[in-house]
């Protein structure tokens, strides 16, 4: 495949989910873009007590919020600021119980097409190289 450019920096990706999604994106909120690179995302989530379910774990809704979340970044970062890009598919394999805390999202896109993007996601403890969770996501992309 060849490579990906990087349209938006992390700094127009900060700005523009900010603005698109306060609830999760905006300064003192959980989720933070920390690189983009050709096909690639990394995001930093911090999972709070309210993130967590019985047995003090991290929940599966949350980790599927995040590994969502960091592929809608990547994508962004590969085509720009298109709002409508939407989840048509996702597979999530919990692997491991993670403990609350800072949280990674590292994304690579698999494939860019014109109308759909295949990525995965792998969420682990920012000091952990074991991942918990496993994602494979597909996005539909508006026509342009």
């Amino acid at each position: 495949m060849a490579a990906m450019p990087v349209v938006m920096t992390v700094e127009e990706l900060r700005d523009y989910l900010a603005k698109e999604f306060p609830q999760a994106y905006a300064p003192g909120k959980p989720n933070k873009i920390i690189s983009v690179g050709p096909g690639t995302a990394v995001v930093h989530f911090t999972a709070s007590e309210r993130h967590l379910r019985p047995g003090g774990t991290v929940s599966g809704p949350t980790l599927m919020g995040l590994a969502d979340g960091a592929i809608y970044v990547a994508i962004l970062a590969a085509i720009g600021p298109v709002a409508l890009a939407v989840t048509t598919s996702f597979t999530c394999n919990f692997l491991s119980k993670p403990a609350p805390g800072d949280l990674a999202c590292d994304v690579k896109i698999l494939k860019l097409g014109k109308r759909l993007v295949v990525a995965e996601a792998s969420i682990h403890g920012v000091n952990d190289t074991e991942p918990c969770a496993h994602v494979v996501a597909t996005y539909s992309i508006p026509p342009r």
